[in-house]
């Protein structure tokens, strides 16, 4: 017998000893995981085939989001320390989790608006609008606007959502760090309302302009921009793919839950995190 097969045979794998007070009636995978009660939360209010998946990949792309928001908060904290090549490894992983973001759609994107409409009376209010996920990943990138927080009023989620409302976004650390290396004059506005949008206008631009006139001597920087190019990028890719998405399958009429549907996923989809950065490439 194998050391391999040893350790399975004994409930564990190499290097990774099972606790002893492991339950019954599972498996060390499942038990680590929570597979168990993963997979026991799903719920199709009607008999159509297609909500399962539905409500699958709704649950999905939550994991994505919290996810993805720890990556993000990771990296504004590594920038917050100076550690602007931790921070950069970090950013790498969260493309790849904007990229299984954005490949999500295409399981919404086959349902036929006759597929979709029979079970889409079960949704009542319910909307994606109402994702506290996603609102927290909004106001971390530096999309601020605080009445965006009032949906949330009165859940589980709303304190999460008004505390991300208040912390610094991952644009506000990136600055930050382009003031000590003496790019951008510091931000010496006493207490600075961290509810407002990051700080904007020509003198940023006017930062990353420099650093993409030298990049040899601004290297790590150059990388840093190029990385919160990709973040805004996928997240533009990821918008428009959902605005397309809806209107495959509704049309014109409106959204789940009163909301205005493919009008306002239009509006939305023409925004764009770390502006400047998106400017400056007019000026080179």
């Amino acid at each position: 017998m194998t050391t391999e097969q040893t350790a399975q045979g004994s409930g564990q794998s190499l290097g990774c000893p099972l606790s002893a007070d492991f339950p019954p009636g599972t498996t060390p995978y499942a038990h680590y995981a929570r597979m168990d009660e993963l997979l026991a939360l799903q719920h199709p209010l009607s008999r159509a085939d297609t909500e399962p998946g539905f409500i699958i990949m709704s649950q999905v792309k939550e994991l994505l989001f919290k996810l993805l928001h720890t990556e993000l908060t990771t990296a504004r904290d590594q920038l917050g320390k100076d550690g602007l090549g931790d921070a950069l490894w970090t950013l790498r992983r969260s493309a790849r989790v904007q990229q299984v973001l954005l490949v999500s759609w295409e399981t919404f994107s086959v349902l036929s608006p006759v597929e979709f409409a029979e079970f889409r009376d079960v949704l009542g209010s319910a909307s994606g609008f109402q994702s506290a996920g996603y609102r927290r990943l909004e106001f971390l990138l530096g999309n601020k606007n605080p009445a965006m927080a009032e949906p949330h009023r009165n859940t589980a989620g709303h304190d999460a959502v008004v505390n991300q409302l208040h912390e610094p976004s991952l644009y506000d650390a990136a600055l930050a760090l382009l003031a000590r290396r003496g790019l951008l004059t510091p931000d010496d506005t006493p207490a600075r309302d961290a509810t407002l949008p990051y700080r904007t206008g020509a003198e940023v631009e006017e930062a990353w302009q420099a650093v993409y006139r030298d990049p040899v001597r601004h290297h790590d920087l150059h990388l840093l921009a190029e990385a919160l190019m990709d973040t805004a990028d996928h997240f533009a890719r990821w918008r428009y793919t959902h605005l397309v998405t809806v209107q495959r399958m509704l049309g014109a009429k409106p959204g789940t839950g009163g909301t205005e549907g493919v009008a306002w996923l239009a509006r939305i989809s023409e925004h764009r995190f770390f502006p400047e950065l998106w400017s400056v490439r007019s000026t080179l």
